[in-house]
C-alpha cells in the first residue's frame, strides 16, 4: 500500500510509511478503560452522601443530617413489596431524619409538617429525657439506621400521626431489618440465630405496616405516602401474602386485577402475586 504520509521526511518525521490511519492504539483504549473501571471500583458509600441542613421544627435547633445524592445512586430493581434497592448503598438507611438535641425523628417526607399540639407531646414525652451522642461516623450502619427509623416510629405515635404516617414509618424499619439480613447472608460465617431474630422483627414490624395501611385506605385521602389506591391496594396484598394472610392477599390483588387506570408495573406484578398465591409460593 502506498505510503499516503509520503513527503513528511522532509519535516523529520521518519517510519511514517509503518503508520495505519485506522490502527487502534489498543494498548492506550486498555489503560483508559482500567482507569475507568477503576474510579467507579473507587466510589464508596460515602461519595453518595452529603449532609443537608434542617431546623428543628420542634426546638428550633439547626443541625445536619446525612442524605443520599439521590443524582449520584442508581435503582437497581425492586422487591414485590416496592422495596427499592439501590446499586452502592441502602439509600433507605438514610431516610429517618433526628434532631440531636430534643429527640424528635421522622422520615424525611414528613419531618417539616408538625402542629404546635404535636409538638408539646413530643417535648413532654420524648425531649424531657432524650439523650443522644453522634458517633459522626461518616456512613450509617443498619443498627444506626434502624434505632433512627424505630425513633421516628414513636414519634409518630406521640404526635398522634395518621395509620398511614404510621404504616409508612413501620414499613420502612422492616425493610432495613431485612437490608440487614441479606447483608449478613453473604457472609460465609453468620449467626443464625441473628438472621431468624431479624426476619421476625420484619415479620412483626410489616404486620403492624398492613393493619395501618388498611385501616387508612379508606379513611385518608389519596395519594397516600407517594401511592394512588391500586398501589396501595397491591402493597397491601403483598404484604399480607409475607405476613401469611393469602386470604386477604387474594382479596386485594383481585381489585388491583379488575381495576381501571392501574400502572402498567402495579398491573404486571399484581398478575405476578396472583400466581404465587395459585402456587402457595
Amino acid at each position: 500500500m502506498k505510503n499516503i504520509f509520503a513527503g513528511l521526511e522532509s519535516l523529520g518525521l521518519k517510519g511514517t510509511d509503518k503508520v495505519d490511519v485506522f490502527e487502534e492504539k489498543t494498548e492506550e483504549k486498555a489503560h483508559e478503560q482500567a482507569e475507568h473501571q477503576e474510579k467507579k471500583k473507587e466510589v464508596t458509600e460515602e461519595d453518595l452522601l452529603f449532609e443537608k441542613s434542617y431546623t428543628c421544627p420542634v426546638c428550633d435547633n439547626e443541625f445536619k443530617s446525612k442524605m443520599v445524592r439521590t443524582g449520584k445512586v442508581r435503582l437497581a430493581g425492586a422487591d414485590s413489596d416496592l422495596r427499592p434497592k439501590y446499586m452502592g448503598v441502602d439509600a433507605l438507611k438514610y431516610d429517618a431524619v433526628l434532631c440531636p438535641k430534643c429527640g424528635y425523628a421522622a422520615l424525611n417526607r414528613y419531618f417539616n409538617f408538625i402542629m404546635a399540639r404535636q409538638a408539646a407531646n413530643i417535648k413532654e414525652q420524648i425531649s424531657k429525657t432524650f439523650t443522644y451522642e453522634d458517633k459522626e461516623d461518616k456512613v450509617y450502619d443498619y443498627d444506626d439506621a434502624i434505632m433512627r427509623h424505630k425513633l421516628a416510629l414513636l414519634n409518630t405515635v406521640v404526635k398522634n400521626g395518621k395509620n398511614s404516617e404510621r404504616a409508612y414509618t413501620c414499613l420502612k424499619p422492616a425493610w432495613l431489618y431485612r437490608g440487614k439480613r441479606e447483608m449478613l447472608l453473604q457472609q460465609e460465617e453468620h449467626d443464625k440465630d441473628e438472621v431468624i431474630q431479624l426476619a421476625t422483627e420484619e415479620k412483626e414490624l410489616l404486620t403492624n405496616a398492613y393493619e395501618g395501611f388498611e385501616s387508612a385506605f379508606s379513611r385518608e385521602d389519596f395519594p397516600m405516602c407517594g401511592m394512588d389506591q391500586y398501589t396501595l391496594l397491591y402493597l397491601l396484598a403483598e404484604l399480607a401474602r409475607r405476613i401469611g394472610d393469602n386470604e386477604a392477599a387474594a382479596r386485594h390483588v383481585s381489585k388491583v386485577l379488575v381495576g381501571k387506570n392501574v400502572q402498567k408495573r402495579i398491573k404486571d406484578k399484581a398478575v405476578d402475586l396472583k400466581e404465587k398465591l395459585h402456587t402457595h409460593e
